[in-house]
């Protein structure tokens, strides 16, 4: 049995070749995939190459004196993360700040007014039913202009007929025109029979006085005013009805109004939004939504009872906080998904797919303050950072080159190795998932220095006992490895969980220390079993550290080794067979 096992030990200590192969084609490897990438400095955090910090304040909605509280601030926060992430920003930071603020930190080199809009819009979406509408500025009697009418682009305004009487009075068109609002909210008749309503006092007193209302803030409603269109319909609950502007001129170079009833699908409706170019009408860029079963169903019946109406009121208005965006008319019944279509930009419609798929935020925020932070302060603190990391190596080689000797030139190529890994790996990782290197990430680096040293200080002391015991190197190589394997890995799933834990229950700049510290304690598993023992393998059998010579690290007088193990037997002395 001895022989076998003898030539098992044999086979395994002639391929120490293999291993070192290994770790230098991955080395190649992942060289070139940098340099093909043209990533080839990691990405830097917001402390060290700037970028623009955004306060957002909380708004307390009419009616809602209570909203603004940790949960609602909480879902904030992690819709925002979630929007941020999906431009691909790095690093960019959202955390509350007191009871009502929020503070984005956005890294430089990240379109940072993407991003505000992204942060800073509420995007609660509604599908509304279009009562009446018409070009903003222009009087209630005047009849449908050519500005006005059908139109294929969708954009808001565009597909907008009038739904004002004929009359030339103006009083009698503005309460007809009311009439078919009520009618149109009370369901009780077609938009056509109220439109045939005649202009009388006493059609006047027949309208509620909530459609008054409503119909007197559309007469004064002015969408041409940018302040106007951004608190028309404020604080109009979703199943009320209200006035609203569209977000954008139509095709005519003109604002328009409505008067919208209440909404019929929210945006917690929808399932799935994306953005896609529309190649079949070439009509440029549109957002595509898929509705939930509920959704599905809520949109067919709305859909199924607007196809029977007639102009405008065969129309659905999509609102996006209280804007109207597209408002496209239907002609039959429609389920299961829809689409935004306007004149969209590619940038334009990927915003809002990815504000529709992460959904609304539970408050309405306003910026209070906007400001670039310049990478200065961060770059004095790096740069006292790399110093003290390269004085705390030169300590640990010199300490390496003192003690150890010859071995030291074993732990210094390990380290060279782990510091080449690490560097290509964190250039890699910053387009790949985000990773931005920031000072607590520099730090966690720093600190993996030790971790390193230390598993080949552990491997090398075992190596050491073993010859203290009396046995040749290469045999105290291979009897060292197993224990020292043993002890290195215990130690750094110990490094490698604090890191995991760290990584889970903190945020922002501290994420970025645990991340690195997991890393690089994963790759000093890595580098001391494929190239620190396969090295010391390779140099045990040169004469140099075989024979343990003085400045080797390994002269067994310095090491105080014990006589051999295995001593010739001594010639047994003549027995006087006389005497015996």
């Amino acid at each position: 049995m001895a022989a076998p096992k003898k030539g098992r030990s044999a086979s395994a200590q002639s391929r120490p070749g293999r291993s070192l192969a290994l770790i230098l084609i991955a080395i190649a490897a992942l060289t070139g995939g940098m340099f093909a990438s043209g990533n080839t400095t990691p990405r830097l955090g917001i402390d060290l190459a700037g970028g623009t910090s955004i306060t957002l304040t909380a708004k307390n909605e009419p009616g809602q004196p209570n909203a603004i509280n940790k949960t609602n601030m909480d879902t904030a926060v992690d819709i925002m993360n979630r929007r941020v992430n999906g431009l691909g920003v790095s690093e960019a930071e959202v955390q509350t700040q007191g009871s009502d603020n929020i503070i984005v930190n956005i890294p430089k080199g990240t379109n940072s007014q993407q991003a505000r809009q992204q942060v800073g819009t509420t995007a609660k979406l509604y599908f509304r039913p279009v009562l009446t509408t018409d070009v903003s500025g222009a009087a209630a009697s005047s009849s449908p202009s050519p500005s006005a009418s059908s139109s294929p682009s969708g954009k808001a305004g565009d597909k907008a007929t009038s739904s004002s009487s004929s009359s030339p009075t103006p009083s009698a068109s503005a309460t007809t025109q009311g009439r078919a609002v009520s009618d149109a909210l009370k369901a009780d008749s077609s938009p056509s029979a109220s439109a045939s309503t005649s202009a009388s006092p006493s059609a006047s007193a027949s309208v509620d006085p909530a459609t008054a209302k409503l119909q007197a803030q559309y007469e004064a409603l002015d969408c041409t005013d940018k302040a106007v269109r951004a608190k028309a319909g404020s604080g109009a609950k979703p199943t009320e009805p209200t006035v609203a502007c569209g977000q954008d001129k139509n095709s005519s170079g003109q604002w328009q109004k409505y008067i919208l009833g209440p909404a019929e699908v929210a945006g917690t409706d929808i399932k799935k939004a994306g953005a896609v170019f529309d190649t079949q009408s070439g009509a440029g860029w549109k957002v595509t939504m898929d509705f939930t079963s509920g959704g599905s169903k809520k949109f067919a019946s709305i859909t199924g009872k607007l196809a029977q109406n007639q102009p405008p009121q065969n129309q659905f208005a999509i609102v996006l906080d209280g804007q109207v965006v597209s408002d496209p008319s239907v002609a039959q019944s429609l389920s299961g998904s829809a689409e935004i279509s306007g004149s969209f930009t590619q940038t334009e419609a990927q915003d809002l797919a990815n504000m529709l798929k992460y959904g609304a935020l539970p408050l309405s925020f306003k910026e209070s303050s906007v400001t670039t932070v310049t990478a200065a302060l961060g770059g004095e603190q790096l740069h006292a950072g790399l110093i003290a990391g390269a004085i705390g190596l030169a300590l640990v080689i010199i300490y390496l080159v003192i003690y150890y000797r010859g071995l030291s030139v074993i732990a210094i190529a390990s380290l060279g190795v782990s510091a080449i890994l690490t560097y290509v790996l964190m250039a890699l990782l910053g387009p790949a998932i985000g990773f931005a290197l920031n000072l607590p990430a520099v730090c966690g680096a720093i600190v993996a220095i030790g971790i390193t040293a230390d598993s080949f200080i552990v491997f090398f002391e075992r190596i050491r006992d073993e010859i203290r015991e009396g046995r040749t190197l290469r045999p105290a190589v291979e009897r060292a490895w197993p224990r020292a394997r043993r002890t290195i890995l215990v130690s750094d799933f110990v490094s490698f969980l604090a890191a995991a834990v760290l990584f889970i229950v903190t945020v922002g700049k501290v994420q970025g220390f645990a991340f690195t510290l997991g890393l690089t304690t994963v790759l000093d598993v890595v580098v001391v079993f494929f190239f620190t023992k396969p090295l010391m393998t390779i140099l045990a059998r040169k004469k140099f550290f075989a024979e343990g010579h003085r400045w080797s690290g390994l002269d067994p007088k310095r090491l105080g080794a014990k006589p051999p193990l295995r001593r010739t037997r001594r010639a047994s002395a003549p027995v006087d067979t006389k005497e015996a």
